[in-house]
């Protein structure tokens, strides 16, 4: 049904080796020469490169005069030296600046993960921090300062995990405290916990790069593009849509939505100037 409502011919592995504009634009392909009166470029970005992914819509969109905002990899994972928790997942905050998200984080060989970490990474700039609530739900200072008031004897390591896995809370906590009873430990060390817990800040040294990475941020300048039809404002005929440009979303769909709203408003004008 898809290859029906396309309507044109789908040419599968042809490499092409030239793009020009002269009356009308021309493509020159390793199954011949193709023309036409205008040009959609929809190949994509950078990410997953084992699925296809190239750099061809740049290098056309360089070629007729277009910028390119820098490319980074974008809802992808974070590298961390941080402790050996892999498969262990939590509910947290994750911000950066103003920014921030509310939902798991998973810790994995390699770093950090998840729906958190991967929409904070959009926003993560190399050599910044980002900061992490483990208990977004849970005020622990207070909890653990009301245990230590009800003269609680049950070991800290026990009081911790009733508000984090128990591997994070046993990594957390330095191997002489965990055994230590609450009811003993002094009111400024429980703070000092509490206050590391929900605001633990985490200092990336990069990201799983394009090969993980969900979409592309960056591409053709949008605002070179007409916002109502994707149109070249430099060159008639000529439309970029989906992830080359310059737009990226959050998870849920959202970029799907994109490549598929900008591929409709430019289908819709070509249609019209027919």
């Amino acid at each position: 049904m898809l290859l029906q409502e396309c309507g044109p011919v789908v040419r599968c592995n042809t490499r092409i080796a030239e793009v020009r504009r002269t009356t009308e634009f021309v493509v020159e392909t390793s199954q011949g020469t193709l023309t036409a009166p205008a040009l959609v470029i929809a190949s994509g970005g950078l990410s997953i490169p084992k699925m296809g992914a190239t750099s061809f819509g740049y290098e056309v969109a360089r070629q007729f005069g277009h910028k390119i905002q820098p490319c980074r990899p974008a809802l992808v994972p974070l590298l961390h030296d941080g402790p050996a928790l892999a498969g262990v997942s939590t509910e947290v905050i994750a911000r950066h600046g103003k920014i921030s998200f509310q939902e798991n984080l998973l810790f994995t060989h390699r770093g950090l993960s998840g729906p958190a970490i991967l929409q904070i990474s959009s926003y993560w700039k190399p050599g910044t921090d980002i900061e992490i609530d483990l208990q977004p739900q849970t005020d622990i200072e207070s909890s653990l300062l009301n245990r230590k008031r009800a003269n609680d004897r049950a070991a800290l390591r026990t009081a911790l995990s009733a508000h984090l896995p128990q591997r994070l809370a046993d990594s957390w906590l330095p191997g002489n405290a965990a055994a230590r009873p609450v009811a003993t430990l002094p009111d400024a060390e429980l703070r000092t916990l509490a206050q590391g817990l929900h605001h633990w800040r985490v200092r990336p040294t990069g990201t799983e790069g394009y090969a993980k990475a969900e979409v592309t941020a960056g591409g053709v300048d949008t605002t070179e593009l007409s916002a109502q039809t994707l149109e070249s404002r430099l060159v008639p005929g000529l439309h970029f849509i989906g992830e080359v440009v310059d737009v990226t979303g959050h998870l849920g769909g959202f970029n799907f939505q994109w490549a598929w709203a900008s591929a409709a408003a430019a289908a819709r004008s070509l249609a019209l100037s027919v």
